[in-house]
């Protein structure tokens, strides 16, 4: 029975350590990007590139409310002449899965010129994005495009990458997962440090791979 005891006490001392340490790193990356984050479109300093970062989209090619919304922000962003052209950096792995395209065709409805819509095709996640929109595409000056919840990983990244990019937060909409998804945000940021403590390299280094 002391044996039992000691084990539930065990159990109980690790969960609690585990939320105060998944808090803490949610707090601490929060801290360290707070200066960097608008919620205000009219208050973000231009930049010569919006950086939109791809999510899902469907089999006929329409984009989930999550990406909607981040590409509606850019285009807005465009709109107002806070940024000169595009970098739409999404999951191309397969033939029959394509979201920068799907981006793309979205911002050629709005009337957005070809020429200012540069495709990231190896966007795989976050780190990769980020990674590669410094070291491949060679942005220097650019604005980030996602939603609250996703944006202080996003620049945590940037900024630990030398790269100087400010973030616009994604016009707020009630998402059904909205939990879920924040869950999902905060055991990610454990992911980032490592790839950053780790000098992790993206998937491809390719430019425009086959």
């Amino acid at each position: 029975m002391k044996l039992f005891r000691k084990l539930i006490l065990a159990f109980a001392l690790f969960v609690i350590i585990s939320i105060l340490i998944i808090f803490g790193l949610e707090a601490y990356v929060q801290k360290e990007t707070s200066g960097l984050i608008y919620s205000e479109i009219t208050q973000i300093p231009s930049a010569k590139t919006g950086i939109i970062l791809g999510a899902s989209v469907h089999a006929d090619g329409k984009l989930s409310p999550i990406l909607e919304d981040r590409v509606e922000t850019a285009y807005q962003l465009y709109k107002l002449n806070k940024i000169e052209n595009f970098l739409v950096s999404g999951d191309h792995r397969t033939d029959d899965y394509d979201e920068v395209n799907a981006i793309k065709n979205y911002l050629l409805k709005k009337g957005v010129s070809s020429e200012d819509i540069i495709l990231d095709h190896s966007g795989f996640d976050t780190y990769d994005s980020m990674f590669r929109a410094k070291s491949v595409f060679e942005i220097e000056d650019a604005i980030v495009i996602t939603q609250k919840f996703h944006l202080p990983r996003s620049l945590y990244i940037a900024k630990n990458l030398d790269a100087d990019y400010k973030g616009l937060e994604a016009s707020p909409v009630a998402y059904t997962s909205s939990e879920t998804i924040k869950r999902r945000e905060q055991l990610a940021n454990f992911k980032a440090i490592w790839e950053i403590l780790t000098n992790q390299q993206p998937t491809t280094l390719e430019k425009y791979p086959k």
